[in-house]
This record gives structure tokens, sequence and C-alpha cells, in this order.
């Protein structure tokens, strides 16, 4: 009889804490699971997002095989509208660009390197998209806007690239000094193996930069 009423006793403490703070765990548990279902799905869901703009990108990218300038923008159009958040849309703008420039139609190319800059989520995309929107700039001799797109922050390994465009569009502004300091801190920026560092060379020699300064 002691050990039921010792039962009965634990019985009535486990009742009367449950009432208190029963309502409480399960709002707990039902939210700590409703959490995990969210983010599984939200993990499906980018998979799902992944599979779909690869499909697009591998279209895009047949566009590009068979030089459809025409195919390419559609897939673009739709990797990007549908599937902006994934790499694929970032890789598929860039492409679609190359091949709109290929094409001589400028102003597409400018789109999808904009489009890049304002929507993409990496960093390195970005600069890549800067990089080549100021040398279309350049093309089109729309100096100032392309120095403006090369004045923000870039990753660090892009610095030399950065310094070399700029010193093309000081160099066909013919601020010649200007483009040489710009060169210079191209070439200091770009490692020794790289072969890009001979032809920022030549492009210093050519408006009469120094080579030992340039070393």
């Amino acid at each position: 009889m002691a050990y039921d009423l010792e039962e009965q006793e634990q019985l009535a403490s486990l009742k009367s804490w449950w009432k208190q703070y029963g309502n409480l765990i399960t709002w707990v548990l039902i939210i700590a699971l409703a959490a995990y279902a969210g983010w599984t799905g939200w993990k499906t869901y980018q998979r799902n997002q992944a599979a779909q703009a690869a499909l697009l990108y591998e279209e895009l990218q047949k566009g590009v095989t068979a030089k459809d300038n025409a195919r390419v923008q559609r897939a673009a159009a739709d990797v990007t509208s549908k599937f902006g958040k994934t790499l694929y849309a970032q890789m598929g703008a860039l492409a679609a660009a190359k091949s709109a420039f290929d094409n001589g139609d400028l102003k597409t190319a400018k789109t999808q390197l904009q489009w890049v800059i304002d929507n993409g989520a990496s960093d390195e995309y970005k600069a890549i998209a800067k990089l080549r929107l100021a040398g279309v700039l350049l093309d089109e001799k729309a100096f100032d806007e392309g120095l403006k797109v090369l004045s923000g922050d870039f990753p660090e390994q892009f610095a030399g690239a950065v310094a070399d465009r700029k010193g093309d569009i000081l160099t066909a502004q013919s601020k010649i000094e200007d483009a040489k300091a710009a060169y210079k801190t191209a070439l200091e920026k770009t490692g020794e193996q790289n072969p890009a560092r001979q032809l920022i060379q030549l492009k210093l020699d050519a408006i009469g930069g120094s080579a030992k300064a340039a070393a």
C-alpha cells in the first residue's frame, strides 16, 4: 500500500506539473517540428530549383555551341526569371552577355551584365560582370561610366584586373600619367606566373611607362 500511495502522489504531482507546463511544452514541440519540416522542405525546394535551373543552363550552352544567340537569350531569360537565386542564373547571364556581345548587340550584353551586378549572390560573379561591363562601355567610348563601374569594392583577387581595365579606359581618354599608374598597380597586383602580366607590361611600355617601376 505504501508503494501505491507513493505512486499516486507521483502521479498527482505529474498531473499538476503537466497542467501548469503541458501547453507550453506542446507548443514548443509544435514549433520545433514545424521549423524542422520547414527547413527540410526548403532544402528540397532548393535542390529542385537547382536541378531545373541546370536543365535550362544546359539548353543555353547548347545555344552557345550552335552560335544561336536567339536561343541563348531565350534560355537566359528563363533561367534568370524563374531561378534567379541560383548560380546557374548568374552563369547564364554572363554567357548570354558574351553571346550578345559577339553578335554586336551591346545593349543586350549590358543588360545581362547589369542583371548579374544587381542580382548576383556571388561577389566573384559580380566582379566579372563589372569588368566585362566596363569593357563594353570602353568600346562604346562611355569612359566616365566605365570608370564608375570600376570604382566600387571588388574581391582582392580581382585587384589586378580592375587596375588593368582602368588603365585601358584612361589610355583611351589620353590620360597617360593616370594610365601608367593604373598599369603599374595592375602589375603589382598580378602574380608573377600570371600570363596577363606580359600584356599589361606591353601596354605600359606602349604609353612610355617605366619597365623598372612596373617590376
